[in-house]
């Protein structure tokens, strides 16, 4: 089925052109980093995680809100995801890819990618975070390739299909669990030592990944003879209200406990996210433009008038998306290191490199995505199940 990826139109080619030259300009810059070492990076002795790490953690929520179709279409029997679904596990795959790559870059030397595995240490976090991440993107590939081939034989997938997508269910949770442990487990970081940090983490991707998923959608829609079906985006739509309304509550959850408590450690970190301490406040506009789209996001989802406005849609789901990749994709792991041990606070911020090397990448998961919707969405028309012309 990879010869479809090979035919396409001037659109097809055009944005698989410019995804490649961003992706080349991102492994160049990756190049240099390799070259001269993190240093290139914004990150300090005081701020060891950053850009790269932020990423890796919203694009794992990303990579488990597939989870929120495969349940209803798979469990549930509900047929109206059945058309959507092979969308959310090609996603999924994407999504992974892009986790791996920005734990490679973060690790500086590529060689110490290969010790977690020749070299397991059970007790450790990222050993369990590394192998569930692995095992969610051998689950999804296979998955998704096995039930695309099947459909376009006109039979039903192969026995052995099912086990793996009730395992898949499992799996797709606890990556995120996993990835929540990573910062809940440190308890000299205040800002992240809270027992909701996986609630919060799971509530977020299921609003942001499946919001990401309806604009693709929407795109396929409106750019192919493809149609993933009205209803089927209705019900992710709701998904992504409820689950949004769940994130919000859980922060303000995290504000009551901080301030009410009066924890200096969790309410410092708050304080310089939307406030700043002793003039330090790089990441204040950020932090309150991703509350002004969560406040939108929720205005423009919850009432179902709305949500069946797919022009209102699109807005809602967009700034879902921005409010997340701000607070989880930044100032969730910025915030957990500011100010430090000492009280003092070192700023950090993307230097042009790191951010070049980040876009490369968001390019090469993009580029992968846009290959296996090519190959779906032509299987999807060869078997007539496309839409007529506008």
């Amino acid at each position: 089925m990879l010869d479809k990826a090979l035919k396409g139109g001037k659109k097809y080619w055009t944005l698989v052109i410019i995804l490649a030259a961003m992706s080349g300009v991102g492994v160049l810059t990756y190049l240099q980093q390799l070259k001269y070492g993190l240093g290139i990076t914004g990150m300090s002795r005081d701020v060891s995680w950053g850009f790269y790490i932020s990423q890796f953690t919203f694009l794992v929520g990303v990579a488990a809100s597939a989870v929120m179709l495969v349940i209803p279409y798979y469990l549930h029997h509900f047929k109206k995801f059945s058309k959507i679904v092979i969308l959310g596990e090609f996603l999924a795959v994407a999504a992974v890819t892009m986790c791996m790559l920005f734990i490679f870059v973060d690790m500086g030397q590529p060689m110490r990618i290969m010790n977690v595995f020749l070299y397991p240490t059970p007790n450790s976090i990222l050993f369990w975070d590394a192998t569930v991440l692995s095992g969610y993107l051998l689950l999804n590939i296979t998955i998704g390739w096995a039930t695309l081939h099947a459909e376009k034989r006109g039979t039903a997938p192969a026995s052995w299909v099912k086990p793996l997508i009730y395992l898949s269910i499992p799996w797709a949770v606890s990556i995120h669990t996993v990835t929540a442990f990573l910062y809940a487990g440190l308890p000299g970081r205040h800002f992240w030592l809270t027992a909701i940090m996986a609630a919060r983490f799971l509530a977020s991707a299921f609003s942001g990944g499946p919001a990401l998923l309806i604009i693709l959608a929407l795109i396929v829609r409106k750019n192919t003879k493809f149609d993933p079906g009205k209803e089927p985006i209705q019900a992710v739509a709701k998904i992504v209200t409820y689950a949004m309304i769940a994130n919000v509550f859980f922060i303000l959850l995290e504000i009551f406990t901080a301030f009410y408590s009066n924890i200096p450690g969790h309410m410092h970190a708050f304080e310089y996210l939307f406030a700043g301490i002793e003039g330090h406040a790089k990441l204040v506009p950020l932090m309150w433009t991703s509350v002004v789209c969560a406040v939108i996001s929720l205005f423009l989802l919850i009432p179902y008038k709305f949500r069946e406005n797919e022009t209102l849609l699109i807005i809602a789901c967009i700034t879902v998306f921005i409010s997340l990749w701000i607070d989880k994709g930044f100032g969730l792991v910025i915030g957990g290191f500011v100010p430090n041990h000492f009280g003092t606070v070192t700023e950090y911020w993307p230097t042009a490199k790191e951010s070049l090397i980040t876009l490369g990448i968001w390019s090469i998961g993009f580029l992968v995505l846009t290959i296996l919707y090519k190959v779906a969405i032509s299987v999807r028309e060869e078997l007539g199940t496309a839409k007529s012309e506008y």
